[in-house]
């Protein structure tokens, strides 16, 4: 008896519909830590599994020199490939480096992701050089910046006052928050009441960027 080669299992069908409602959405496909949480695996290693199979099935193709990047070929006869948000067109949208996930919080570690691309619109965009980031955290709400959102920032070592930046602490942690600096000081505001201002001196914190847009997914 051989094996229909388009009959999927459950969770590969759950996960080629993440994937493809991801790309569609923001123009990256979720990380593989992002794909375990989202299908309960409890390691990474079930993942792969399943994007070879996908793969070999001929669903996805996996996209040479970059690190988990994904392209979705085509969907089972049944499930068509739907998109959350209206696609952008090609000539109105620009492709930024997104690196992975930053804390509106706690300080999480940043860089995960650095060899993904993602679409913006080039209004959001100015002179320099931009990369995107997705938010983890609720330290930023009353700025509008909310959890599961992507942010657009434009790398610089310097920022004014309560400029909304990436900042790094110790060279070891990132997080995004408005900055004010005083007295031989940095504070670094949340825009949210239960998350204290933290202070820091000036040899502890690295500026990374400014923020300078959002992008929501409405999924």
């Amino acid at each position: 008896m051989f094996e229909d080669p388009d009959m999927l299992t459950k969770k590969q069908k759950d996960l080629l519909l993440l994937i493809d409602n991801r790309i569609r959405a923001v123009g990256v496909p979720p990380s593989y830590d992002e794909m375990k949480d989202e299908l309960g695996l409890a390691s990474k290693s079930g993942i792969h599994r399943l994007i070879t199979a996908l793969e070999e099935r001929g669903f996805v193709r996996r996209l040479p020199n970059k690190a988990r990047a994904l392209e979705v070929i085509k969907m089972p006869e049944g499930l068509q490939k739907e998109s959350p948000l209206a696609p952008v067109p090609a000539n109105d949208s620009y492709e930024i480096p997104f690196v992975g996930k930053i804390a509106a919080g706690l300080p999480i570690a940043a860089i995960e992701d650095s060899y993904n691309l993602m679409a913006v619109p080039p209004s959001l965009l100015g002179n320099g050089d931009h990369y995107a980031l997705e938010i983890e955290g609720e330290s930023m709400t009353g700025a509008g910046i909310m959890d599961g959102d992507f942010v657009v920032v434009r790398k610089s070592n310097t920022a004014r006052n309560y400029d909304i930046v990436v900042a790094l602490v110790d060279q070891d942690e990132a997080t995004l928050k408005r900055i004010y600096k005083h007295d031989g000081k940095i504070d670094l505001i949340a825009e949210n009441p239960d998350f204290p201002t933290k202070t820091y001196g000036p040899d502890r914190v690295e500026v990374q960027g400014v923020l300078v847009g959002l992008v929501r997914n409405y999924n």
